[in-house]
C-alpha cells in the first residue's frame, strides 16, 4: 500500500527561546520536525529576545530570525535593536505595531516605534511583521501614511471578515494562530474561510495560544500542524493543499532558502 504524503508545514511565527517552551528550544524543534514542520521563523520582541532568535537561527539551518520591538517594549526605542539587523540569519523586522489592549507602553511611543520600523522595512527591503490588538484603525492609518511594505504580515490575525478585507486591500499577508480553533472565535473562523490561500500563513506564536485540544498548556511549534489542519477543515480543503500554500507563501514572504 502506498503511503499518503504527509503535509509539510512552516511555523511562520514562534518564540522557541522562551523558557516556557516544552522541553526547551532544541527538543521542541525536534518534536516539530517529526510532526512535519520543515522551517521556523523565530521572532524577536526586544533586544534580548531578538538576540535569542538569532542564536536559535545560528544553531539550526531550518530556523530563521526576526529582529523587532514589540509595542509592549516601545519605550526602549528602536535604536536598541537596529544594529542586529545586519546579522545574516535575520529575515524580517518585527514584530512591530500597536497594542491598545494592555498599553504597556504609552500609545505615542508605540506609534513612533511602529513608524520607525515601517521605515526600516522600506529602507532595507525587509518584510514587516505586525502585531495589532484593539488598534485596527490606527494600525491602518499609520500603514497608509508611511506606505505598506511590499511584504507585510499581520501576525496572529484576530479580526473578522471586515478586518481581513482591509488587510487584503493593502496586499498584505494574514497569519492564523491557534485562536482559530477556539469555539468562541466565530468571526475569525469566517475570516479563515474567506482568506485567499495565496495570502495565508499559519503560526503557533508559541509558547502562547495553544490550539484545541492543547489549550491551556504551553504551546510549541509542532502544533502548527493542528492549526493548519483546523483551517483546512473549516474550508473543506485538504491539509496537504493548505500546508503547501502556506509554506510557499512563508518562503516567499521571508525569502527562506
Amino acid at each position: 500500500m502506498t503511503e499518503r504524503p504527509q503535509p509539510r508545514w512552516i511555523d511562520s511565527h514562534c518564540h522557541v527561546y522562551d523558557e516556557r517552551t516544552p522541553g526547551g528550544a532544541h527538543a521542541a524543534l525536534d518534536v516539530a520536525r517529526e510532526a512535519g514542520v520543515e522551517a521556523f521563523v523565530v521572532v524577536g520582541c526586544d533586544r534580548d529576545s531578538s538576540l535569542a532568535a538569532i542564536d536559535a537561527a545560528r544553531h539550526h539551518d531550518d530556523v530563521f530570525a526576526t529582529v523587532g520591538l514589540h509595542p509592549h517594549e516601545a519605550s526602549h526605542g528602536v535604536a536598541s535593536i537596529t544594529d542586529l539587523l545586519d546579522e545574516p540569519r535575520v529575515v524580517a523586522i518585527g514584530e512591530a505595531g500597536l497594542d491598545y489592549h494592555y498599553d504597556n507602553s504609552p500609545r505615542e511611543r508605540q506609534r513612533s516605534a511602529f513608524e520607525e520600523q515601517i521605515a526600516i522595512a522600506h529602507d532595507r527591503d525587509l518584510p514587516l511583521v505586525i502585531h495589532t490588538r484593539s488598534a485596527w484603525d490606527d494600525t491602518f492609518d499609520i500603514l497608509d501614511s508611511a506606505g505598506v511594505p511590499s511584504r507585510t504580515v499581520f501576525h496572529c490575525f484576530t479580526g473578522g471578515p471586515t478586518e481581513l478585507e482591509r488587510c487584503l486591500e493593502r496586499d498584505t499577508y494574514v497569519s492564523f494562530s491557534g485562536i482559530v480553533t477556539f469555539r468562541s472565535a466565530t468571526e475569525l473562523q469566517l475570516a479563515a474561510q474567506a482568506c485567499p490561500l495565496d495570502r495565508m500563513l499559519v503560526e503557533t506564536d508559541s509558547p502562547y495560544l495553544a490550539p484545541v485540544p492543547f489549550r491551556g498548556k504551553p504551546n510549541q511549534p509542532a502544533n502548527v500542524a493542528t492549526v493548519g489542519t483546523a483551517i483546512a477543515d473549516l474550508r473543506n480543503e485538504s491539509a496537504l493543499d493548505v500546508a503547501a500554500a502556506t509554506s510557499r507563501n512563508t518562503r516567499s514572504v521571508f525569502g527562506l532558502t
